[in-house]
């Protein structure tokens, strides 16, 4: 077996400079300082002189690139590691045939591979960089520390071969939260220190005013993705929380804008390493999904057809909640902004006025949208970094633009827009068709589509070299071209500190928000002195439920528990809900009551209730918690109960039968437990307001919610009808039996 480049890589230090890593390239010595011969040149050129700002020698060096090098780094797509196969296609089980190279990491099989982004022919890795010379991968593999410095390491290897070396940008979505993976969203989890999701994180910082949260686990992600070598993360969301039946809720901090910025505040410098921006000790953000994903029509998900609309009902909107988080990531220098799919509602939607100015509604995706990406987000909010766009635009999302062909999509985004990076396939070849039609004289043999114009359409090489300089630069601040590898002994020592370890169960545990308790916890000694506890984990699936089930009953060896409720003293019930399916589009409107074969309706076309109905369960076995709560309550006994909110569950077909209610955010159900028995005393706030239930989601026949998709929880009062309002004035929120609202900043303590 071939010699892994992890273990004969070089190192070169240059004092007061940068440090120089290589296997292969040359190292040039000059004035008593080292330079790798990055361009191919042998001398200390622009490019290769790391005493430059790094925005001189990237436009220097795409302008000395060919333009196949050039086109090869305007995609990004899904990669796959040797040693950890995954299926191909999202929901598949199958393990494809995988042909590992002489080192036994990666995998030089080929493929054709058919998902929800498209269709695409993908070579085995060393001919995808070194023939089609892709640059930006995205990687899911759920790896150990070391396994992802050798893995990237090698590719460094591979890249460094030729003539010219452009370092491999690997991109990961979320690996620093607890919670069940999910294709697109948080690949991987357990490997690394692992914090609750992101709304579990906000109702800790809510709880106890301690930004200090934020800066731990921001300093975590930095180091230990920097030690494995992994330098570009695809996230975290700025996205508001506004239409609660969106999906991807569980990705947010919540629907509070102001807590929102000041988590972006702390979080951007602290993983890219400084107020400026990346550095050789940072990891490159995307922040996503510009303009805010949040404003979804009736939550519908933009990766269908139904939901390709942000909607703004409500007079400004979208500059009161939905811009100041990408502000912020345009102030703190987030190194990349990823659009999102949708494409802004004119005839559905209030005039938006923002910095004085109405925003002009064109109906084409954000990342086709020039008025916003180019207008908004760069000139008027200052971004400096590069677009990436989100995964699929050019054939499966390419809403607004279904009349262009693909080459014409990858012009428009690129030279018309403003995109830089295009997520979804490996486009080189109509990248390349979308160049050779500016130069061969295409369109007077073709007609432009009606409504655009040649020049909107075709890649220059103004618009490549731009979007290539754009990534180069922020590879030059990483240090990725100086120092490419990284020490695999290292990576696990960096992830293996307990203080990190530690410090993320201290929010789990912080971030438990009690709504209800009527003297029932903490669980003491005494109050459990000759008590038996029946327990028991529900899911959306009963398999699932069994296991959870099983894994609880484990963390209780020193309680005495019972298999038959009728037997217990107290009821311990965990309540996992799921609704719908992440990349797999609903038959009605996504659900968010806790329920058990309900009856919803279907939806037409356009979006609008139907008479046609179907079943809907979102917790196997809820029917049963009315009865458990029955026969506890009849032996005198108290049920309580934790729901995780991955949605802002409605919470009516629970909470009236139970003495203590908590919630989750992919806590771990050990941090729960110790709230319980008084470990812990809980201090966690909602991040999010609890719909009180399906009056106040209602969808009229014209497909308008009664509440507006574009408001956060905590105003939708402000716009509901007087006759849902209490003697307070409030209809949104979910109200429990003690009067209590369930609604942003909620929180109990004992």
């Amino acid at each position: 077996m071939a010699v892994k480049a992890s273990e004969h890589y070089k190192v070169y230090t240059n004092p007061n400079g940068k440090k120089v890593s290589t296997v292969t390239r040359r190292v040039i010595e000059q004035d008593g300082l080292y330079f790798k011969d990055i361009d191919g040149s042998g001398e200390v050129s622009k490019v290769n002189d790391w005493r430059l700002p790094a925005k001189q020698r990237a436009e220097a060096y795409a302008q000395m690139l060919s333009v196949e090098e050039k086109i090869g780094q305007l995609f990004i797509s899904d990669w796959r590691m040797g040693k950890y196969p995954t299926p191909l296609a999202m929901g598949s089980r199958e393990i494809p045939e995988y042909t590992l190279d002489e080192t036994g990491i990666l995998d030089e099989a080929e493929h054709t591979v058919k998902n929800i982004f498209g269709e695409q022919y993908i070579p085995g890795t060393s001919k995808l960089l070194k023939e089609w010379w892709a640059r930006h991968i995205i990687l899911r593999a759920n790896a150990t520390p070391d396994d992802l410095a050798d893995y990237l390491n090698q590719l460094q290897a591979v890249a460094e071969e030729c003539d010219h070396f452009v370092p491999v940008m690997a991109a990961s979505n979320s690996r620093n939260e607890y919670a069940e993976p999910v294709f697109g969203m948080n690949d991987a989890s357990g490997v690394f220190a692992a914090w609750p999701g992101t709304m579990g994180i906000a109702a800790a910082v809510k709880g106890t005013g301690d930004l200090g949260i934020v800066d731990d686990f921001s300093d975590c992600i930095r180091r230990t993705w920097n030690a494995s070598n992994l330098r570009k993360g695809y996230m975290y969301m700025v996205d508001v929380m506004t239409d609660p039946r969106w999906q991807r809720t569980y990705g947010t901090f919540g629907e509070d804008t102001e807590l929102i910025c000041k988590i972006a505040e702390h979080m951007i410098p602290r993983i890219q390493g400084s107020e400026e921006g990346v550095t050789s000790e940072g990891v490159a953000l995307t922040m996503k999904h510009f303009p805010g994903g949040g404003a979804r029509e009736n939550g519908y998900d933009p990766h269908y057809k139904a939901g390709q609309w942000n909607v703004y009902q409500t007079p400004g909107s979208l500059e009161k909640y939905h811009l100041p988080g990408f502000q912020v990531s345009a102030d703190k220098n987030a190194a990349a902004i990823m659009p999102y799919y949708a494409k802004p509602a004119k005839e559905k939607s209030a005039v938006q006025v923002v910095n004085g100015h109405e925003m002009e509604m064109l109906p084409f995706g954000f990342a086709y949208n020039k008025p916003w990406i180019d207008g908004l987000l760069r000139q008027e909010m200052g971004f400096k970094g590069y677009i990436n766009s989100d995964t699929g635009i050019v054939h499966n999302m390419c809403w607004g633009v279904e009349m262009l062909d693909g080459a014409e999509r990858i012009g428009f985004a690129v030279n018309h827009a403003g995109v830089d990076v295009i997520s979804g396939n490996f486009d080189h070849e109509l990248g390349m068709e979308a160049y050779l039609r500016g130069k061969n004289n295409y369109y007077e043999t073709h007609q432009v589509p009606e409504g655009f114009t040649k020049e909107q359409l075709v890649l220059t090489d103004e618009a490549l070299n731009r979007a290539v300089a754009r990534t180069l630069q922020g590879m030059f601040e990483l240090g990725m071209f100086e120092d490419t590898y990284r020490d695999p002994k290292l990576a696990v020592k960096e992830a293996s500190k307990q203080d990190d370890w530690d410090k993320a169960m201290d929010v789990h545990r912080k971030s438990v928000t009690l709504l209800k308790n009527d003297d029932t916890l903490p669980l003491t000694a005494e109050k459990l002195a000759d008590k038996k506890v029946y327990v028991e984990a529900f899911h959306q699936t009963e398999e699932r439920a069994t296991m959870l089930t099983k894994e609880l009953k484990g963390m209780l060896a020193d309680v005495t528990l019972v298999d038959n409720p009728e037997e217990a003293d107290y009821a311990i019930l965990m309540l996992n809900p799921k609704s719908g399916a992440y990349f797999s589009a609903t038959k009605g409107y996504l659900e968010l009551d806790i329920c058990e074969g309900k009856m919803v309706p279907d939806v037409d076309e356009l979006c609008r209730p139907m008479e046609q109905m179907h079943e809907e369960t979102t917790l196997a076995g809820a029917k049963r918690i009315p009865e458990i709560a029955s026969v506890v309550h009849a032996n005198g006994g108290k049920v309580i109960a934790n729901v995780n909110v991955v949605l802002a569950w409605q919470l009516g077909n629970v909470e009236p039968y139970v003495d203590a209610l908590t919630l989750g955010y992919d806590t771990y159900p050990l941090a729960t437990l110790d709230v319980y028995f008084g470990r812990f005393s809980p201090v966690g706030k909602l991040p999010i307001t609890m719909p009180k239930g399906d009056e106040v989601l209602k969808v009229d026949a014209q497909g308008v919610c009664i509440s507006p998709n574009d408001v956060p929880g905590y105003d939708k009062d402000k716009y509901m009808p007087d006759w849902l309002k209490d003697e307070n004035g409030k209809a949104y929120a979910y109200r429990d039996g003690a009067g209590n609202y369930y609604e942003l900043n909620f929180g109990l303590t004992y």
